[in-house]
């Protein structure tokens, strides 16, 4: 590509705090197959699909599983607490996520708050038992996301020092995809989680320009795995952190080359975000990033793509072919492009024809292939027979005055 850009990763979207792990390199032949304009952007030795038949990640839910009481409970006195429904806790009231806790905390005013960075010791089993992910020490920042949406949930209702048991429905969690190869589609989880330490985030106005890269990078690439996910607004939800990130002010002198850097992570979370808007029809906000990516680079092929096919949504298709004939004279081979661009062409005549005819009915102005033959034969004519007949009367008229006149003398 012409234009500074990355695709998604089409690997698994990685552990439950890291982000996204590589990609198998056979998917890379995809690409050809696929809408490669319709995938996120990605670093360029990394793999991509499209993802544009999968189906919104809240419809792909299955009919609630009840919770194993008996999960990975420590032996020390829990057993008979574990066996009580009554001390599961409904965390959002739809029976998919639920929690129990196993040792006390410190009590309620210990709890994290949003927006700060916490770090968790997490224990993860499949339904069987299956330990599929163990983590001593992992830190994130609570309410961003960054982690299964079940341990951003429930961790906020942790007390320091707490062990809890979280059960959680695959929506929760890796959804309908799971996480290859040890997590199957619409697996449930369950999760031993103990709440070590909580710390307000950095100023952000302190960070370096490395650190500050590395951080909006993190936010990006959980965009990315939610993308991946179908889950569109969450994705969006990331991009924003990660654009709040790149935008903040900083008291921090940054050198040429971080600047450049954080200027290219600005843009892919930028053409990212109206990706992820065109999935959900935003179709004005999609429009408001593609500009924006191209107030920075105006050759930027993917956000002339994606501008073209918005203004192509809402019908603008005289605004859309142009844009789509730059892109394609940046990039003649693109196979997409052509083909978008022919669609649009063909559609834009059709319009046309439409309006064109509309135009001729509200002027009285039928076309001629509406008007029948005959009636045309005899327009000519009529005019010529109307005047003999008009003139036919006056004589008429005027013979039968002078008979009166005369018989008056």
């Amino acid at each position: 590509m012409a234009s500074s850009g990355e695709e998604p990763r089409s690997g698994s979207p990685g552990r439950a705090g890291t982000g996204t792990e590589p990609a198998a390199a056979a998917d890379a032949a995809q690409l050809d197959t696929a809408e490669d304009f319709e995938v996120l952007e990605e670093e360029e030795e990394e793999d991509e699909d499209d993802l544009s038949e999968l189906p919104p990640l809240e419809d792909v839910g299955r009919p609630p599983a009840p919770p194993r009481e008996d999960a990975q409970l420590p032996e020390q006195g829990a057993g008979d607490a574990a066996g009580d429904p009554q001390e599961w806790l409904d965390v959002l009231g739809n029976g998919l996520l639920k929690k129990k806790t196993l040792v006390p905390g410190q009590g309620v005013d210990s709890r994290p708050q949003k927006g700060q960075d916490v770090t968790i010791r997490l224990k993860a089993t499949l339904e069987d038992g299956t330990v599929v992910e163990e983590n001593p020490a992992l830190t994130f920042t609570l309410g961003d996301c960054d982690v299964l949406q079940a341990l951003d949930l429930c961790v906020q209702l942790l007390e320091m020092g707490e062990t809890a048991l979280i059960v959680s429905e695959a929506k929760y969690c890796y959804g309908a995809q799971g996480r290859s190869p040890d997590i199957p589609p619409n697996a449930s989880l369950t999760l031993e989680v103990e709440l070590l330490a909580a710390r307000d985030a950095p100023d952000l106005e302190l960070l370096s320009g490395k650190e500050k890269i590395q951080l909006a990078n993190r936010k990006r690439e959980r965009g990315n795995f939610f993308y991946q996910q179908a889950d569109y607004v969450l994705a969006i939800n990331s991009y924003d952190i990660a654009l709040r990130i790149v935008g903040s002010s900083s008291k921090v002198d940054f050198s040429p080359d971080e600047e450049a850097e954080l200027l290219d992570v600005k843009v892919k979370c930028l053409n990212n975000l109206a990706a992820s808007q065109l999935k959900l029809d935003h179709f004005k906000a999609a429009l408001k990033s593609c500009n924006l990516v191209l107030e920075h680079q105006p050759g930027n092929i993917k956000a002339l793509f994606r501008k073209g096919k918005v203004l192509a949504q809402q019908g603008e298709y005289r605004e859309a072919i142009p844009i789509l004939k730059t892109a394609l004279k940046l990039e003649p081979s693109n196979k997409t492009i052509h083909a978008e661009l022919s669609k649009l062409v063909k559609k834009h005549a059709d319009q046309r024809n439409v309006e064109t005819e509309m135009y001729r009915k509200m002027l009285g102005n039928p076309s001629a292939t509406s008007t029948p033959r005959k009636c045309k034969d005899k327009l000519p004519w009529s005019i010529p027979w109307k005047w003999l007949f008009g003139a036919t009367a006056i004589a008429l008229g005027g013979v039968a005055l002078s008979v009166v006149i005369a018989a008056r003398n």
